[in-house]
């Protein structure tokens, strides 16, 4: 069996009084992505934090392959990715020079760029300023940045947040790339279609703890309620009803709905990852 790429167990972290990760445990594979879902304030970035080295745990263990964290912090970080919300790129740089000289930190010398920046379609502006990049560029470069190691395990928070749709798929397909690569993603976030398409499984997290991990179809079938939605149209009116899937009798409704004259559409419905959310913790996660 594979030895896993994390595996965090009982961490705990509190700034004052306000308890922001309470008794946290996981693990990560190699090549699998785990989706952190929760509200802004859940304790999903100060995980992440603590993971890279940025906090050190109050309580519990943080094993990154095979290492101590944050015992071998230096060994672990040489190995690591990691890509924030908060850009911290040298604005007065190209992009080009912000990848060569950030590679220059891991003790990288003589990288090509280039690929790098074609991978995040920024070669065309490989030689501006990041100052003159758009948010959506900057963000692209950030995640260009945590590659230049070609790291084991990457850390991105809120990747796409606030980014536009291209933006958005470019990093997606990015990240994709790197676990069909081997390496094991954590990646946090509440935008709950982004978890689903990307993760292999999905963290619930809420004031702290894990209230779930699963794989979202699991957590789907296991927690949604099953529906099937038909839409007819009878005297220029448009009618729509909604059949459960889960009660007796379903079958002969779903007859009878299909069965009339001016059936417009039929589809199948099944619970989002914001249903089941809101069944653990009781609210929405924005």
């Amino acid at each position: 069996m594979t030895e896993p790429a994390i595996r965090v167990d009982g961490l705990h972290y509190a700034f004052g009084a306000n308890t922001a990760v309470d008794d946290v445990s996981f693990t990560v594979a190699p090549g699998e992505i785990l989706g952190f879902l929760g509200p802004n304030g859940a304790g999903k970035s100060t995980t992440i934090k603590m993971m890279t080295g940025l906090l050190d745990p109050q309580a519990g263990t943080i094993t990154v392959l095979g290492m101590s964290m944050p015992g071998e912090k230096e060994a672990i970080q040489a190995e690591i990715g990691v890509c924030f919300e908060e850009k911290n790129l040298y604005l007065n740089m190209t992009g080009r020079e912000n990848l060569v000289f950030f590679a220059r930190l891991f003790g990288i010398k003589g990288l090509d760029p280039d690929p790098l920046l074609r991978r995040v379609d920024l070669f065309d502006r490989a030689d501006d300023r990041a100052a003159d990049y758009s948010k959506g560029m900057r963000q692209r470069l950030m995640v260009a940045r945590s590659l230049v190691n070609r790291p084991r395990v990457l850390f991105l928070d809120e990747p796409t947040d606030g980014l536009d749709p291209v933006s958005s798929l470019a990093i997606r397909r990015i990240i994709r790339e790197e676990a069909d690569r081997g390496a094991a993603v954590v990646l946090t976030t509440h935008d709950m279609l982004e978890a689903d398409k990307l993760s292999d499984r999905v963290a619930f997290i809420h004031e702290g703890r894990i209230l779930a991990i699963d794989a979202p179809e699991t957590l789907k079938l296991a927690h949604g309620k099953r529906s099937v939605r038909v839409r007819s149209q009878r005297g220029g009116e448009v009618e729509e009803s909604v059949i459960s899937l889960d009660g007796d009798g379903a079958d002969d409704e779903i007859r009878r709905a299909v069965g009339v004259e001016g059936l417009l559409t039929i589809h199948t419905e099944e619970a989002t990852l914001e249903d089941i959310f809101i069944e653990f913790a009781g609210r929405g996660l924005r």
